[in-house]
């Protein structure tokens, strides 16, 4: 079985969690996903069964988007509203105040990794150190947000959605909004809506995956591993190239315009990610099973 399964991520579940759930399920070992959310997040967690394992790269670099409360005023050592409390003051930042503040961080930015976050330093990962009250120096990480838009606001807690770029940590970009208006922050809640082209409308909850699975209609819930690329337009190879491909030699793309496509065998078979450059093609990425 190959394929992408779009999963709902419940509360309280690691996306770990929910890979070896699904792995033990589909009793198959080949199971990973595409971009970790923390325990307390919700939603779109791909799940990606079989070689389509080998796209987990590509979805993982795919950009975000997410819909994640601030709340001002509070201010906790994990940066959400898991963690212990470091200063709790009242505010009156209204929402065009909030507005100015987070334009500040569109664009391209320097992000520092919060302590409690799986980034390693000196082989250990930092929410380990954090927990023994340990502090270190972290390297700031390139990021980029593309969106911020306010869609809620009650008192000191506002709803915000975020479009990101990999390796953006949401709590951070709330933690850093509520210092740069004086008064603190905190993420009180995070639910991805879209990984890459994968938005939360074709999400299924984890009880919806399971009952699909043991009823035997798993095929209800597995996409096909060319949907990750849907973007990108499709090319069927004529019988020669196809097996020249499957023989591990070079293709031709004939007169095909430089881009990137999807490859497919002429029986539909999807074949590779490819990018089509002086009518030669360079493998970006191998589906092919023998």
């Amino acid at each position: 079985m190959n394929g992408i399964i779009i999963a709902d991520k419940p509360s309280g579940w690691t996306s770990h969690d929910v890979v070896a759930k699904l792995r033990g399920a589909l009793k198959i070992k080949r199971v990973g996903h595409g971009g970790t959310l923390d325990p307390m997040a919700t939603g779109v967690l791909p799940v990606l069964v079989g070689c389509a394992t080998r796209a987990a790269d590509l979805i993982t670099g795919a950009e975000k988007e997410y819909v994640t409360g601030l709340k001002l005023g509070l201010v906790t050592d994990t940066q959400d509203i898991t963690g212990n409390v470091l200063s709790n003051n009242e505010t009156s930042v209204t929402a065009e105040e909030l507005a100015v503040a987070y334009t500040r961080f569109l664009g391209a930015q320097k992000q520092t990794p919060p302590m409690y976050s799986a980034v390693r330093h000196g082989g250990k990962k930092l929410y380990e150190l954090a927990r023994r009250g340990i502090e270190v120096p972290r390297q700031q990480r390139d990021v980029f947000i593309s969106d911020i838009e306010l869609l809620e606001s009650e008192g000191n807690e506002f709803l915000l959605r975020v479009v990101c770029s990999k390796g953006t940590y949401i709590r951070t970009l709330c933690h850093d909004i509520g210092a740069s208006l004086g008064c603190g922050g905190t993420m009180s809640s995070l639910r991805r809506t879209r990984a890459g082209a994968f938005a939360i409308d074709i999400a299924h909850t984890l009880d919806e995956v399971l009952d699909a699975i043991s009823s035997g209609d798993a095929g209800k819930v597995i996409l096909p591993i060319d949907s990750l690329f849907s973007e990108y337009p499709p090319i069927s190879l004529a019988e020669k190239e196809s097996q020249r491909f499957k023989n591990g030699a070079a293709c031709s793309a004939g007169n095909t315009a430089d881009g990137k496509y999807r490859f497919y065998s002429p029986d539909g078979e999807f074949l590779f990610l490819g990018e089509v450059k002086a009518n030669g093609i360079r493998v970006i990425k191998g589906f092919y099973t023998q």
